[in-house]
């Protein structure tokens, strides 16, 4: 039986069987080889040069020796004791399995005995147990003590990372009340290209060029949507777009981010210490990465009061600025940036806030995650000036949904609107050619339905801009 089959048996969702704990037979014998190891290779375990490999090689024979002390073993549990062992010891014990399936996005360990994954959107249960929640503490230290990060019941929470990148959430006791919970938002092995995501039906071959001339042209872009639809593969994609001259700045909570360009510096916040003190947030490597020279900034998410000091970076020549940030819609990301730039502390106006916005940003792309699971591009919004009080949007690209079938797949496809974007003087600028063909719409709509921007209104005319 394959992995895949091995870790979620059937196509739908599985409900849990509370009660039916499976015992493992050989815990009290991993447990005792396991500390076996520790006292026999000491500090050899914990070398931060040491590749996977290496210490493979290492730890493999001194388990298969300690298991030959023990009482007489099945040769088939005692090759799978030989690999759990190694696999506790060097990598992340029961969560290898579904780390090196490549289609699983997500892992969720609510405790020692229930493990769910991620696949195509959907969620699934697993067999997979850890022994018990000291177990599961035994991983979570491991992950974190990596990049220099603590979880005690003192700072019971805390957001880490693998060396892969993938994103790590851990919660323990006494915050958690059903033992420690681990979340992995994993990663793909490659950098996603833009023909991945047309592939996978993100985006469309119009809007691919429309973007990549976009990250040209040094527009500012904001890349909007829910949780889990794909925002930061969709940033790091557009981010090939960038030259190689330019000097980029990623700032992140925790590095996720993939640029392969030259020139890269790359700044992560840093939680309190055990005295409290030591933090340093977002927004104070935001302001500092001004004083380093940067052609771009990329923020990896805008989630506080550093949404203020990424306006103010982007309205002061720091062009083709790139973001993300948590909302259900275009008009509902402007909305939170307003409400981010007064967690800053300073008592604004509201209208002059939202000058700040509509003079920074110049585009937003907003994804979705649709009922079949699939991550979609479902709008691609210009931000034109204000209008009264309010910010003017018109929509460039829009998905249509077409149908959708029984099983909930949705079928549709993200077009044109026909309408031209007002910011064609900065392409013109940059000397980047933006023809018109990308936003002709098959037939074209008659002018009774000429579509609407994101906030109702019709679009102006081009003698009204």
């Amino acid at each position: 039986m394959r992995l895949d089959e091995r870790l979620a048996e059937g196509s739908e969702l599985r409900q849990p069987q509370r009660g039916k704990v499976e015992v493992d037979p050989f815990a009290e014998l991993k447990n005792r080889i396991h500390q076996a190891l520790i006292a026999d290779l000491g500090p050899q375990l914990f070398a931060d040069d040491a590749e996977a490999e290496e210490m493979r090689g290492l730890v493999g024979p001194e388990v298969r020796r300690l298991i030959d002390e023990e009482r007489a073993i099945a040769r088939s549990d005692r090759e799978r004791l030989i690999e759990e062992i190694i696999d506790d010891t060097v990598g992340h014990g029961p969560l290898e399995r579904p780390l090196a399936d490549d289609t699983v996005t997500e892992i969720m360990v609510n405790g020692a005995h229930d493990v769910w994954i991620e696949r195509n959107g959907r969620l699934f249960e697993t067999s997979i147990r850890f022994i018990d929640n000291s177990h599961v503490r035994r991983i979570i230290n491991k992950i974190v003590a990596q990049i220099g990060r603590r979880i005690d019941e003192s700072s019971p929470m805390v957001d880490a990372r693998l060396p892969d990148g993938s994103r790590v959430n851990a919660v323990i006791p006494p915050l958690s009340l059903s033992g420690p919970l681990v979340t992995i938002r994993k990663f793909s092995r490659r950098r996603l290209t833009f023909d991945d995501l047309i592939r996978f039906g993100t985006l469309s071959g119009e809007t691919v060029d429309f973007l990549e001339r976009c990250i040209r042209a040094e527009l500012n872009i904001l890349i909007s949507g829910g949780t889990g639809t794909g925002k930061t593969t969709l940033l790091n994609a557009v981010s090939v777009a960038i030259p190689d001259s330019e000097r980029i700045i990623t700032i992140e909570d925790a590095a996720e981010l993939q640029l392969n360009q030259r020139h890269v510096l790359r700044l992560e916040s840093r939680p309190k210490n055990v005295e409290g003190s030591g933090e340093i947030p977002v927004r104070e490597l935001v302001r500092n990465s001004l004083r380093m020279r940067p052609d771009r900034i990329i923020v990896g998410e805008v989630r506080g009061a550093e949404a203020l000091d990424m306006l103010q970076a982007m309205n002061t020549g720091h062009d083709g600025s790139l973001s993300t940030v948590h909302a259900n819609s275009p008009r509902d990301a402007l909305a939170r940036l307003e409400t981010m730039v007064l967690m800053a502390g300073f008592d604004l106006p509201v209208r002059a806030i939202r000058q700040q916005v509509s003079a920074a940003l110049e585009l937003i792309v907003h994804l979705e995650r649709l009922e079949d699971g699939g991550r979609r591009v479902t709008s691609i919004v210009e931000v034109q000036r204000m209008e009264s009080d309010v910010i003017t949007l018109q929509d460039i690209f829009k998905f249509e949904v077409e149908a959708v079938r029984p099983d909930r797949t949705v079928i549709g496809k993200l077009e044109p609107t026909g309408i031209h974007p007002a910011f064609l003087e900065k392409f013109h600028k940059r000397g980047v050619e933006l023809p018109t063909s990308l936003f002709s719409r098959a037939g074209g709509p008659p002018p009774s339905l000429r579509p609407r921007g994101s906030d109702g209104r019709e679009p102006r005319k081009a003698f009204e801009r």
